[in-house]
């Protein structure tokens, strides 16, 4: 392929490869990933840990080898499943954050392409253009009204524009730098410095040193686990100083202490919520939809509210024109049959349109109008690659329009000066008599109401070198107007209706015209019912507002701080709010809503950056299933807790009772991690993979002050709690009237508890079908229960007796009544834990 005139020029493949293999990726120093030793110790300063390591020790310094090598293996096999899950958990975070790292349009072979951030290498020459991060650090070529937050690197909260640097110096204001973002215009950046060699590089990592305070959920969990240990201390204290005063001896009392502390110690709430939030992130990756802050999962399934930009979110960002209009003549471009040459009246339309855009476009509409021009002016006059921008006038809030200046004769006094943008700001631009300009607005309307964007384009001339700093200072003449079409995506509608029937409000929010936007949001599925303006909303104090969105669902020419006061609105009237953009106008809003969703295919870095998730494909439909992802999590996380909670019940009446009532002991240590190797794989494996109930996105959302467990959450796990510690003792106390010895009793005992523990599981999960990774638990449980007692050595090790055939079949009987207890105590939630 030819380069193109407009291209600066590049690398080659191989100069780059070159590169690359000599000075390496583009990356910053790795943060130290924590070693196997380093996880390891982690997990054993834990006090569950602690406590089955100290009975080990016990042990093996009494001389019951075999005891504390049954004891100390089970330990290991803990341990290491648990730092197995955390390197699993730290694996799925980092797919996400390389999912998400940047990428740079490159000069390669002399054409663009769009390459990783890891792979851009010094003497690259890169487009910036606005809304994009910096990959590198360079001298910027060419610049067109280039501003860039340094904010990272200096501090300093104001953009700073740039210009191309002159010759070899060494000014800021020619030098661009990894990390930063361009805020306004664009540039062409050759490459000086990658990876550890930039100025961020050598500063560090300043974002990584910030940590980001725990969420409600996690100091909820926190300060329940840390309530909870209080007490199982005070009560294995309780319990080691009575069974010492019936008259055990003392290592007895102490090993009942530990059972006890053991049994009540709920040490797995805070390695749940992680392992939940990080596998959930990672299966809404697979949907689609990153996640960059895990605590913006917690908060999906409050969404009450969910601000929609139109282009690109709710269509398809595949602009074509559809429509031109020079004075009262219309040309359709989008009908049912092709229009083979342009007509002479729209030949100064389509060219301006052309001359008012970048050279190398990347706005959607601007491209559309470079595709036009290539298909019906090649070869004409109209078409001028040889022409040079002088002079760039940009679209701002207060005039919704840009213009360039162009030179094409160096000899030449006069300019010409294209301009596109609103149609009411170009006809301020042109000075149009009232009737003028209302006739240029009624068809502007009719464009907008087929759902077409409508852009207005006008020409003028500037004599002279002395440039006007104002664009009303030309004196413009309106060519005419161009609509472009942008279908809407076809999985929208179904989406829309599938939040609204899940009770989040679904809001518009978009530049464009009022009557486009009313077109698209009925195509939509979005109440048309009333259509605000971003004029109208600054006219509007804080109590009309709110009164306005309690009725109102599309908002257009909107700019963004106008987004911000809406997101800002619908928080301050109890609304959890969730927005998505993709432009740097965006950004405020994205950050204030209470979860800001950028696009990731056309979203800016800028955009991302604000947002806590990015939908990877631009798709509206991934969004409706984050949020049903989020409420599933969500859920499960309930069902886990509950869970958590409700088997820690039999487990401390099977060690407080019996040596409160000076029985012989049933659970031992050993037998608490045996019963630890079956809690911890049901809730980060079975409880996290259940699929939720269907009726998930049929439920309003929760509210903002619901805690994780309600009241009936914990009627649950107390109610099934206490049937399976009852049923439990039943079954052991049946054992012992029958006349079983302590190690028969001690094994029923045993065996009813892990029975009670399989009802509790399957009775507290969903509704649903059986997932695979339940059915491997139960029967990983079941087979592990068994070589217990059929193998001599581990039976011995456990302190068990062989069972009867009916003394197995009254130990086992916890298991069904258990299962239907808990699921007649949650019948009313279908499943639900809420």
């Amino acid at each position: 392929m030819a380069e193109h005139p407009q291209w600066p020029e590049g690398l080659t493949s191989a100069e780059a490869a070159a590169r690359l293999a000599a000075d390496g990726p583009n990356l910053l120093a790795a943060e130290r990933r924590r070693s196997w030793g380093r996880t390891l110790l982690e997990i054993v300063r834990d006090p569950m840990f602690l406590l089955l390591l100290g009975a080990g020790s016990i042990y093996l310094v009494l001389g019951d080898r075999l005891e504390a090598a049954a004891l100390l293996g089970f330990v290991a096999i803990i341990i290491l499943a648990a730092a197995l899950q955390q390197r699993r958990t730290e694996h799925a975070l980092e797919a996400l954050r390389e999912l998400s790292s940047p990428h740079a349009l490159a000069i390669r072979d002399g054409r663009p392409v769009r390459i990783p951030g890891p792979q851009v290498v010094a003497g690259d020459m890169v487009l910036l253009d606005e809304g994009s991060r910096i990959v590198a650090d360079g001298r910027l070529i060419q610049a067109h009204n280039l501003a860039v937050d340094e904010s990272l690197l200096s501090g300093e909260s104001l953009p700073v524009a740039k210009r191309a640097a002159d010759g070899a110096s060494g000014e800021p204001v020619g030098l661009a730098y990894a990390g930063t973002l361009v805020t306004a215009g664009q540039g062409w950046l050759r490459v000086t410095a990658t990876g550890s060699r930039t100025a961020f590089g050598r500063i560090g990592r300043a974002l990584d040193t910030v940590e980001r305070p725990p969420s409600p959920l996690q100091t909820e969990l926190v300060r329940l686990t840390r309530r909870l240990a209080w007490g199982a201390g005070a009560l294995s204290l309780l319990i080691a100083v009575a069974a010492q005063l019936r008259g055990a001896d003392a290592l007895t009392a102490v090993l009942a202490g530990i059972a006890l502390a053991m049994a009540i110690l709920p040490h797995e709430l805070p390695v749940i919520m992680t392992v939940f939030l990080a596998l959930g992130a990672r299966r809404m990756a697979r949907a689609g939809v990153l996640t960059r802050h895990l605590q913006a999962i917690e908060t999906l399934g409050r969404v009450t509210a969910l601000c929609v930009d139109k282009t690109g979110t709710l269509t398809e960002n595949r602009m074509a024109v559809a429509a031109l209009q020079v004075g009262e003549a219309r040309l359709d471009l989008d009908g049912p049959a092709p229009v083979g040459e342009l007509p002479e009246d729209f030949h100064l339309l389509v060219e301006y349109a052309v001359l008012a855009s970048a050279r190398v476009p990347t706005d959607p509409m601007e491209r559309a109008f470079h595709h036009l021009a290539e298909r019906y002016l090649a070869g004409t006059e109209h078409l001028h690659p040889d022409w040079a921008l002088i002079r760039e006038y940009e679209l701002t809030p207060a005039l919704r329009a840009m213009s360039h200046g162009w030179s094409g004769d160096e000899a030449a006094s006069r300019h010409p000066v294209a301009a596109k943008g609103a149609p009411e700001a170009i006809a301020a631009l042109c000075h149009l008599p009232p009737a003028e300009a209302g006739q240029l607005m009624r068809h502007a309307d009719a464009m907008a109401a087929r759902g077409l964007r409508v852009l207005a384009v006008a020409r003028a001339e500037q004599d002279g070198q002395d440039w006007p700093d104002d664009q009303h200072d030309f004196s413009f003449r309106l060519h005419g107007l161009i609509g472009l079409a942008d279908p809407i995506r076809p999985e929208v509608p179904a989406a829309v209706a599938r939040c609204r029937e899940a009770g989040i409000a679904v809001y518009m929010i978009t530049g464009d015209h009022p009557v486009t936007a009313r077109a698209i949001a009925a195509q939509a599925g979005i109440d048309t019912d009333g259509v605000l303006t971003g004029s109208a909303i600054d006219g509007l104090d804080a109590a009309a507002l709110a009164r306005q969105l309690a009725a109102t669902r599309v908002f257009a020419r909107l700019d963004p701080q106008q987004k911000l006061r809406l997101v800002e609105a619908l928080a301050a009237r109890g609304e959890v709010v969730a927005m998505t953009g993709d432009g740097v106008n965006d950004a405020p809003a994205l950050k204030a809503a209470h979860i800001g969703i950028a696009m990731g295919r056309r979203g800016t870095d800028v955009a991302r950056e604000a947002a806590s998730l990015v939908a990877v494909e631009d798709d509206f439909g991934a969004i409706a299933g984050a949020v049903a992802h989020g409420r599933r999590i969500y859920d499960n996380l309930a069902r886990a807790v509950v869970y958590t909670l409700a088997v820690h019940l039999p487990t401390i009446a099977l060690a407080f009772v019996p040596a409160l009532l000076s029985l012989p002991p049933v659970l031992l240590p050993l037998h608490i991690a045996f019963l630890e190797l079956v809690i911890g794989p049901a809730c980060s494996i079975a409880f996290e993979s259940e699929p939720g109930d269907a009726h998930t996105m049929r439920r309003r959302p929760r509210l903002r002050s619901e805690r994780l467990l309600s009241p009936r959450a914990w009627r649950l796990a107390l109610g099934a709690g206490a049937g399976a510690a009852l049923w439990t003792l039943a079954g052991y106390a049946a054992i012992l009237a029958l006349g079983a010895g302590a190690e028969a009793a001690r094994a029923a005992g045993f065996t009813a508890i892990v029975c009670a523990n399989l009802g509790l599981i399957l009775g507290v999960r969903s509704a649903g079908r059986p997932t695979p990774a339940l059915a491997a638990v139960v029967g990983a449980t079941l087979a592990a229960l068994a070589l217990v007692h059929a193998v001599p050595p581990l039976r011995t090790a456990f302190g068990f007796a062989p069972l009867s055939a009916a003394q197995a079949a009254i130990a086992a009987l916890p298991l069904l009544p258990t299962w239907f207890g808990a699921v007649w105590l949650g019948r009313k939630d279908r499943g639900r834990i809420r």
